[in-house]
């Protein structure tokens, strides 16, 4: 294959952004983005609520600022400073750019782009389109990607960087429509994969593709994740599914409500209330419902969502999606009756360690959105800050690659290491003797991490955990490809998902039992406290001789002092 100048493996946000602009750079470069999914099915068009910017359209008096002490604040003090600052200040330009692309975004009465309240902000600044932000941001981009001549490869499975000391000499993946693996000579890459949080299995609101596939390529080809003990859990997952009811319905004003029909979120954020920032919102919930506060039922127990005194008008108009939701998967209206919900693995913090401009340590190798660790988020992410996320970073990491393009010359993929990686991921099919079943360490692998990995983290539960995974990674050794055809081997993709999360889930339980201090969505029972004397600083994660190696990197600090964080 015609080696490319940036070959782009994601087609969600920060993909499509990224190969947009890196067209708009240099109209002359050859681009592609490789997808295991088609771009509008990828796991952007599930966010709901919204993207936070500074317009001040809502609430006059809101600046970037604000928006930047908000995110630094709601991250425990553990974002980088200068992250932030890129983030909160490329906001507005951002989402006008997706309004002159003609991204619908819903309106006030002035005409002027709504905004409504999100946890843990000051100022209502999250603009949206209904409940379905990600879905028409998605839309709007593909459009753009296509119209402007990107060329796609949908539906291939990225395996692995085929690296040359340090630096990228492209891609190698799997056709899953003919079960072919295909270089992808390049003198780019950028990694916009997305997120890991699926590993959680039924406790998470993620697609069944959100497997971590581009950290776990990074981290085997030596890259360091960071951050990877901080997994976000969102407080309304639907109580059967772990389906995401967006912290837009509590922006609108939905209440929590436990089985004595307390509010109970005044016990632990006064002020705040239901809008404080997730962790402690999911942290509310855990709490009432292990002190016997929630609601018993067969599929566990749950609290309210109460959304009944908002009127059928606004239900229909601004949270359409939600009713629909309820209505299909816990068989509730919300105009009419509360919405079970639990917290849910929603998100992952931590991430690809990358500079401000998105480059890895390894020359050649960019990585954008979830997918990545810039790190802006720290050990909580604010709702509405996802999406802006993907946006921000994904345009940078465009136009870093356009402009670094011209350093690299791609490299030779051989034919010698598709065969060896042909051989690698094939060698399941021919298993014998006692082997084991895919369905079995899969949901062993979501058992142990809601158990052991969860909310509420302590030493010994860690230890198990750690101690699970290690068993879970040599009885997938023994891992049996029942479905031997080359055509849409979805048997053979599962397990291959499988793989990058044993070896991700790893990394998570590490660092959390490492990291002797409570901050964040990184809750330790046995350190209930905040330790910035031993632990304000990030972790990195690396991959040595096949054991995770862990090292430590220095937050960069701003203009905002360490202080205590209250809602």
């Amino acid at each position: 294959m015609k080696p490319f100048d940036i070959v782009i493996v994601g087609g969600g946000g920060a993909g499509l952004y990224a190969a947009m602009e890196a067209m708009k750079t240099n109209p002359a470069l050859n681009i592609a983005v490789l997808s295991k999914v088609y771009p509008n099915r990828s796991h952007t068009s599930a966010a709901q609520g919204g993207a936070n910017a500074a317009l001040g359209n809502k609430a006059k008096d809101d600046t970037v600022e604000m928006h930047i002490f908000d995110t630094i604040k709601g991250s425990d003090y553990l974002a980088d400073q200068d992250a932030v600052d890129v983030l909160c200040s490329e906001a507005p330009k951002i989402i006008r750019e997706l309004e002159n692309m003609g991204t619908p975004w819903s309106r006030m009465e002035d005409n002027t782009i709504a905004q409504r309240p999100f946890g843990g902000a000051g100022r209502p600044r999250c603009c949206y389109c209904s409940d379905k932000t990600g879905h028409t941001i998605l839309q709007t981009l593909y459009e753009q990607c296509l119209k402007k001549g990107v060329i796609f490869f949908n539906e291939y499975f990225a395996l692995n960087l085929s690296v040359s000391g340090s630096r990228s000499k492209g891609l190698i993946a799997m056709n899953m429509k003919s079960g072919k693996v295909e270089a992808f000579p390049a003198k780019t890459v950028i990694l916009a994969t997305g997120g890991y949080a699926k590993m959680y299995w039924n406790r998470s609101s993620n697609a069944a593709g959100n497997t971590g596939d581009g950290q776990a390529i990074a981290y085997r080809a030596g890259i360091p994740m960071k951050d990877m003990e901080f997994v976000q859990f969102h407080p309304t997952g639907l109580r059967k599914s772990g389906l995401l009811v967006t912290e837009g319905a509590r922006g609108e004003g939905g209440y929590l409500v436990n089985k004595d029909g307390e509010r109970f979120m005044a016990r632990y954020a006064k002020e705040k209330m239901e809008l404080g920032p997730r962790d402690l919102v999911s942290r509310s919930i855990e709490t009432e419902i292990l002190q016997g506060r929630g609601f018993d039922s067969p599929a566990g127990t749950y609290v309210h969502l109460d959304l009944t005194h908002l009127g059928a008008d606004l239900i229909k108009s601004r949270l359409p999606q939600i009713r629909e939701m309820a209505m299909n998967f816990e068989g509730v209206d919300p105009i009419e009756e509360p919405i079970p919900v639990k917290p849910t693995a929603h998100y992952s913090m931590g991430g690809i360690d990358t500079d401000n401009q998105t480059r890895t340590v390894m020359e050649g190798v960019y990585a954008a959105g979830e997918c990545a660790c810039v790190s802006v988020h720290g050990a909580n992410r604010l709702g509405g800050n996802s999406l802006l996320d993907i946006l921000v970073f994904g345009r940078i990491a465009g136009r870093t690659a356009a402009e670094e393009a011209g350093k690299f010359t791609p490299g030779r993929i051989t034919e010698a290491e598709l065969a060896e990686q042909f051989d690698e991921i094939r060698g399941g099919m021919q298993a014998s003797g006692r082997y084991e079943r895919y369905g079995e360490l899969r949901e062993e692998l979501g058992h142990t991490l809601a158990l052991n990995v969860g909310i509420f983290r302590e030493s010994s539960l860690l230890q198990k955990g750690i101690a699970d995974l290690a068993e879970l990674k040599d009885r997938f050794k023994k891992v049996r490809i029942s479905d031997s055809s080359d055509v849409f081997n979805t048997n053979l993709m599962q397990v291959l998902e499988l793989k990058n999360m044993l070896d991700l889930a790893e990394t998570v339980a590490a660092g959390a039992y490492a990291r002797q201090e409570s901050r964040g969505s990184h809750t330790r029972i046995d350190f209930p406290v905040r330790d910035d004397v031993n632990w304000h600083k990030h972790t990195l994660a690396t991959l040595v001789k096949g054991n995770v190696t862990l090292g430590e990197k220095p937050v960069t600090m701003g203009r905002y002092e360490l202080q205590e964080r209250t809602y």
